[in-house]
């Protein structure tokens, strides 16, 4: 649970952050009057009084990207530099883990080819596709690193 919650949790709700935040409408930051309670009281004129004002927004994206960069020291999941471990069985458990990571880890880039390839045959623009990559063991920090 502990390595899960460090790693794989972390990169769930951290990494995509600035992907899916940056468009203030999928992440507002904050609302200055309450959402409508019933269906359909919404108008454009209720909605640009309602989200935040651009300051707060330029603000929240900023802290959004910096969250969602890259660790420039990045230690994939699994990778253990420090050879804290030197028994037996822990070192065979280590050993089943990077193999089941590196499975994993092949098949994401595989679905990930193969969405481009179908996506680049209907879209000339490879630019407009977003590869899934933020649970990608290889690409997924050992740790939670900010």
């Amino acid at each position: 649970m502990m390595i899960y919650t460090c790693s794989a949790q972390h990169a769930a709700v951290n990494a995509g952050q600035f992907d899916f935040g940056a468009w203030m409408p999928n992440f507002p930051s904050a609302m200055r009057k309450p959402p409508p309670k019933t269906k359909g009281q919404a108008s454009l004129k209720s909605y640009k009084e309602t989200i935040p004002e651009i300051n707060t927004t330029a603000n929240i994206i900023s802290v959004l990207w910096l969250l969602s960069q890259p660790v420039f020291c990045l230690i994939p999941l699994g990778q253990y530099p420090n050879h804290h471990f030197t028994e037996k069985v822990p070192l065979k458990l280590i050993t089943t883990f990077e193999a089941h990571l590196h499975k994993i880890s092949n098949e994401i880039k595989k679905r990930n080819k193969s969405l481009v390839k179908k996506e680049l045959l209907t879209k000339q623009d490879a630019s407009l596709l977003v590869i899934y990559k933020y649970l990608d063991p290889a690409e997924m920090e050992n740790s939670v690193s900010i």
